[in-house]
């Protein structure tokens, strides 16, 4: 018996790098799975790494509401409702401000912005109900500013500042919202974000801090965010 055993997990991002560290971990411990992501065929290699757990997967971009809506209720056909949320799905774009196009600042905001909230509509009353727990993934650069990251930056502080504000709102269902602020870790994005950048940890590291918060982390840790970085 795992420390999820049964629970069913939704988790964005779970094509790749920390999103893909996350299932992989959460499957060994009994999780049942609900993936998303967009990328069909980075998804199916996730897939292998889950074993025999129970999985599902539903491809949609988090930034477009109805996509969510229909993926969670796609995946909750198939696995019941939803115990845990992890919002991961992120996107980075690196620029000076007066270079950003607008269409780049705006995506930024939808995806690490805007996709935490759609799916928090979308499996809010699944959490609720069942004292759930919702995990968003932010970033050390929600609590300090980096330069040519202004739209990551912003977006993160949101996620933090939306993690603080909904654990009070659900004080009265005694569901847990957290955030992990992750410092430089070794993926995709951190080599677009910061191309000199040295990552001082791994997917799965973060996994790990993912994991306790979703298991045996106590409901006191409510609105707080974890920082994994020194």
């Amino acid at each position: 018996m795992g420390e999820l055993s049964g629970k069913v997990v939704v988790i964005t991002g779970a094509s790749r790098g920390i999103g893909r560290a996350i299932a992989t971990r959460f499957a060994r411990e009994g999780a049942r799975l609900g993936l998303i992501a967009r990328d069909q065929a980075a998804l199916a290699e996730t897939l292998v790494t889950t074993g025999d757990a129970t999985v599902c997967s539903a491809i949609a971009d988090v930034s477009d509401a109805r996509a969510v809506h229909a993926a969670i209720a796609q995946l909750r056909a198939s696995l019941g409702p939803v115990d845990i949320l992890v919002n991961n799905a992120g996107i980075v774009v690196r620029d000076d401000v007066l270079a950003m196009s607008e269409a780049e600042w705006l995506q930024v905001h939808a995806v690490n912005t805007h996709g935490p909230f759609w799916l928090v509509r979308a499996c809010g009353a699944d959490l609720r109900e069942r004292r759930g727990r919702v995990i968003n993934i932010a970033s050390i650069a929600g609590e300090f500013g980096t330069a040519k990251l202004a739209a990551y930056c912003s977006s993160k502080h949101a996620v933090i500042g939306f993690t603080r504000a909904l654990a009070k709102e659900w004080a009265d269902a005694r569901v847990m919202v957290v955030a992990i602020c992750p410092g430089s870790v070794d993926t995709d994005m951190l080599k677009i974000g910061m191309p000199h950048g040295k990552p001082d940890m791994t997917p799965d590291d973060i996994a790990e801090v993912a994991l306790f918060l979703a298991s045996r982390a106590p409901y006191a840790m409510t609105g707080g965010c974890v920082d994994v970085h020194g």
